[in-house]
């Protein structure tokens, strides 16, 4: 069986790599390919995969398509340049790569990378040309921070994605995502960038700096108190209901309203239902508009909602055809600390494929069993070690390697001594942080 597992998941990674099958395919093919091989029974195998797929998506699908449509108002609204401005104007030009690393950690907590990245960059631009700071310098604590959240903090549909497989808590993944995010995105951005800037300040090709930097701004944007109010009050409604967990019994009329308010699906749909109103009507969007730029958002996210779904199917496949346990059971007698396995999983698939998605659903399948053998284990730490692992190490095989080269008018060498850095410093940084906070949590 361990064999069967071994072949699929090479098998799995050769499809993605070397033959250029779509993630979604590659996954079904491989959760079927590992079902029949392991000796299940034929009529279990597709519907043990379309339990996996329903089980993930019933959750992860919903909140994705909300905060999909969060993003989308955020952005066309001009509330995350809002967010960046008023920070650059608080911080001044000496620390303006500071003022980049927490636009980019607030504004990319509803967005997926390539979005939140799209975004952000003509901030990049305008930034380096007004205060004469070089490219790499600004640019670097941006990616920085859009990664870190990416990977640790939800309601980032990564880390959502690990919550649901593992069973953790969201509140308390909120709060540890931020306890390690924070530090770690400082480490890899403001910090590696007043380093790597030096050596490579960055080109700025003069084509997107003639579409980015333009003298005339937009005339009504969202206010800095309305655009945080709305982006953060899903992560305030979730951080509620694990204060109530917490601090009161089962069944507390507080506590069973909190359950319900700060669920992730309940919160993102408040946050978006204001978002209708702070970052529509109060700018001026007129009901057509909004509605076209809701239908305009879904569109880009429905190939990843397939990606993951298919990684739920992959991830009952190795737990209904044992493989899991078997796994589980190797890493405990090793004395392999789980968490160290969880990032380590990852951080193999990641490298292999290039989907730090494909990274964490099957990272966490993979993982899982070792929950229920290993008595203590922190679920929430075991959330944030995949993620840690799923971003290391971003090379030719990511398409995020190709979009930070071709916008920041780089080599790809430059690319490797600036991007693939700072992504395997997230890495290895946050599991050094992962594991300190293990000793106290």
């Amino acid at each position: 069986m361990l064999l069967d597992a071994a072949v699929t998941i090479v098998g799995l990674i050769l499809l993605i790599t070397r033959f250029k099958v779509h993630p979604f395919i590659a996954l079904t093919v491989a959760a079927g390919f590992l079902g029949l091989t392991s000796g299940m029974a034929t009529e279990t195998v597709m519907k043990s995969f379309q339990t996996g797929f329903g089980d993930v998506l019933g959750f992860v699908g919903i909140v994705l398509g909300l905060g999909t449509m969060l993003g989308k108002l955020m952005a066309e609204s001009g509330g995350a340049d809002q967010i960046a401005q008023t920070l650059i104007r608080t911080f001044g030009r000496e620390r303006v790569h500071w003022a980049m690393m927490l636009a980019a950690f607030l504004v990319g907590l509803p967005l997926f990378f390539e979005i939140g990245f799209v975004l952000l960059v003509p901030l990049v631009y305008i930034v380096a040309r007004r205060s004469g700071v070089s490219l790499v310098k600004v640019g670097v604590p941006l990616l920085a921070g859009l990664s870190v959240v990416h990977a640790l903090v939800p309601p980032h549909p990564g880390p959502l994605l690990a919550i649901s497989v593992f069973g953790a808590d969201i509140g308390k993944t909120i709060f540890y995502g931020l306890i390690v995010g924070l530090p770690t995105a400082a480490i890899a951005g403001p910090i590696f960038a007043s380093l790597i800037s030096k050596h490579i300040p960055g080109t700025a090709s003069p084509e997107l700096m003639r579409q980015f930097v333009r003298e005339d701004e937009a005339e009504h944007l969202p206010s800095f108190a309305s655009t945080m109010g709305t982006i953060l009050l899903p992560v305030f409604l979730m951080l509620l209901k694990a204060l109530a967990d917490i601090s009161l019994p089962d069944h507390h009329s507080i506590r069973v309203w909190m359950d319900l308010i700060g669920h992730p699906i309940t919160a993102l749909l408040l946050a978006l239902l204001l978002g209708f109103y702070t970052f529509g009507t109060a700018v001026g969007m007129t009901k057509d508009r909004m509605l076209g730029l809701l239908n305009d958002s879904l569109t880009p996210v429905a190939s990843i909602i397939l990606i993951v779904g298919a990684g739920g199917g992959f991830k009952q496949m190795l737990i209904a055809s044992g493989v899991g346990d078997i796994i589980g059971k190797m890493a405990v007698q090793a004395q392999l600390s789980p968490i160290v396995l969880a990032w380590l999983v990852a951080a193999v698939i990641r490298i292999a494929t290039g989907s730090a998605t494909v990274a964490t659903i099957t990272g966490a399948g993979i993982v899982v069993p070792v929950v229920s053998l290993v008595p203590g284990v922190n679920r929430e730490l075991l959330v944030l070690a995949t993620g840690a692992g799923s971003v290391i190490f971003s090379h030719v095989n990511d398409a995020g390697f190709w979009l930070v080269k071709q916008y920041f008018n780089m080599t790809v060498a430059e690319t490797f001594k600036t991007w693939t850095a700072l992504e395997t410093i997230i890495s290895v940084v946050g599991l050094g942080l992962i594991l300190l906070l293990g000793t106290v949590v």
